[in-house]
């Protein structure tokens, strides 16, 4: 087929403009009659909490309990910090909440740093969530994944290629409709839950039944170092983490005003008491030394009270862990969509696709830089923090702006500074790695010069991208929002 010159449109902002792409004339045809596209809303209530509780439910359940029981020192402790952590990240989620349905773009804490604190702290968050925080959060989980999969099936041998192939399984799906991502978001939050459920069943019958011994001297403060406690509090927030997911894709959202704070809520206090009613049944089967012992600690529960039927739940965890990572190649393209359209990163990344409606290419750009990270925990717990005294900044900048969801001041502020006491512990407790995560942080500020300040960039580069995108459109069938 010859190549034709025809006109097309395609929208930045939301605005229709025209130009001349050399194609197929199927593609021209296409284009043609494309005006503005967008982020579809398909994003429910049940999807939403879906999405929340698929997102906090992940490898932390499985792997966390070690590391709080060994750094709090006792059992009436590990279940205090379980506590605390879910009460504390249930109030942080509240100030995601109010901060969802007032600023109603996509992008989450990116955005709300932008709109609040302006483009260098959002910028910051940026660098460090593409570079730092995704692929760390995804190599921990990836990890566990694989710990469940290959000691209970394929020890001591590795686990088959194709396992390996099911992420990009989920890379597919997060490609091609979004609507296909909630349903299966669902699927696995059903399975996330029914593997909490297995566990939570014979702990509570035992427990019920009069098996206590576990339970006494639960207080015994011998192992107890308070230096240590700021680890076990990492631990049992890192278990939590997730809630942020849904600020990400806001404009998908049906109802966005409605169905962010009820989502967030019921997730939240699911998720606490799902949490405390799973460690309390790990404590009542096994002893303390056992937990410590343990490289896989759901495998072994099973193997404790479930005996026959335990394969079953080495092979739930593992698809939760699946879950969690296929919801990263959602939650973060989204982020880097919401900067390329506020121009703080390659315009390639706000390219949506015309029929699919999802940001393609930064959905399988996010991919290749998944690797290993340890350090990255400073760089989410200071973002969160500045990103609820965004909130109380918004609030004095815009006192008439309606809120279809509001939090008592007192809540933002509690949470920033505990945010940033949690920084200052981590610090205090392992500087090397915490310095080595901020000093990346702030190798973001020339990467920000070079980016934001495009004058500042060769000639010959600034000439180059508008040529770029015009092929990637060409292509691969995007239009840029």
């Amino acid at each position: 087929m010859g190549e034709v010159t025809a006109p097309s449109s395609f929208s930045v902002g939301g605005y229709c403009r025209q130009h001349t792409v050399v194609g197929l004339h199927s593609f021209t045809a296409e284009m043609a009659s494309t005006e503005a596209v967008y982020l579809r809303k398909t994003v429910g209530l049940l999807g939403s909490v879906c999405l929340i509780i698929g997102s906090v439910v992940g490898s932390g359940i499985f792997i966390a309990p070690k590391g709080i029981l060994k750094n709090s020192g006792n059992t009436g402790m590990s279940l205090i910090i379980w506590l605390t952590t879910g009460i504390f990240s249930t109030l942080g989620a509240l100030c995601y909440a109010e901060l969802g349905t007032s600023i109603k773009k996509s992008g989450g804490q990116y955005i709300y740093l932008l709109e609040t604190l302006g483009p260098m702290p959002a910028f910051l968050r940026l660098w460090t969530q593409f570079v730092l925080i995704r692929p760390a959060a995804s190599s921990v989980v990836a990890l566990a994944f694989g710990r469940y999969i290959v000691e209970p099936f394929f020890s001591p041998c590795p686990a088959p290629k194709l396992l390996v192939k099911m992420v990009t399984f989920g890379v597919a799906v997060n490609c091609w409709s979004v609507n296909w991502f909630t349903q299966l978001q669902i699927a696995f939050t059903t399975i996330k839950m029914s593997a909490l459920v297995l566990i939570i069943v014979p702990g509570m019958i035992k427990l019920a039944s009069g098996q206590t011994e576990n339970f006494h001297n639960a207080f015994d403060t011998s192992s107890l170092r308070l230096e240590k406690l700021p680890l076990a509090f990492y631990a049992g927030l890192y278990a939590y983490a997730g809630w942020t997911v849904l600020n990400c894709a806001t404009e998908e959202i049906i109802n966005s005003k409605r169905t962010i704070p009820l989502s967030i809520i019921l997730s939240m206090v699911t998720v606490t008491i799902t949490y405390l009613l799973t460690n309390i049944s790990y404590y009542t089967v096994m002893t303390s030394e056992d937990i410590l012992a343990s490289n896989a600690v759901a495998v072994t529960f099973a193997d404790r009270a479930l005996q026959r039927f335990s394969s079953i739940i080495p092979f739930l965890v593992a698809v939760s862990c699946l879950g969690t990572l296929i919801r990263g190649c959602f939650t973060t393209p989204r982020v880097l969509f919401s900067a390329s359209r506020e121009g703080q990163w390659p315009i390639l990344f706000s390219m949506i696709h015309i029929r699919r409606h999802t940001p393609l290419p930064a959905v399988l750009i996010l991919v290749t830089f998944f690797g290993l990270l340890n350090f990255y925990s400073i760089c989410r717990w200071l973002f969160m923090g500045l990103s609820t005294m965004g909130l109380i900044v918004h609030r004095y900048r815009n006192p008439d702006l309606p809120r279809p969801f509001k939090v008592n001041l007192f809540i933002p502020a509690i949470f920033s500074i505990a945010c940033f006491f949690i920084v200052g512990m981590s610090l205090y407790s392992d500087p090397l790695n915490t310095g080595m995560g901020f000093a990346f942080m702030l190798t973001g500020i020339p990467i920000y010069f070079l980016v934001v300040q495009k004058q500042r960039l060769p000639l010959c580069f600034i000439r180059l991208v508008p040529t770029l995108r015009l092929g990637v459109k060409t292509i691969n069938r995007y239009v840029v929002r």
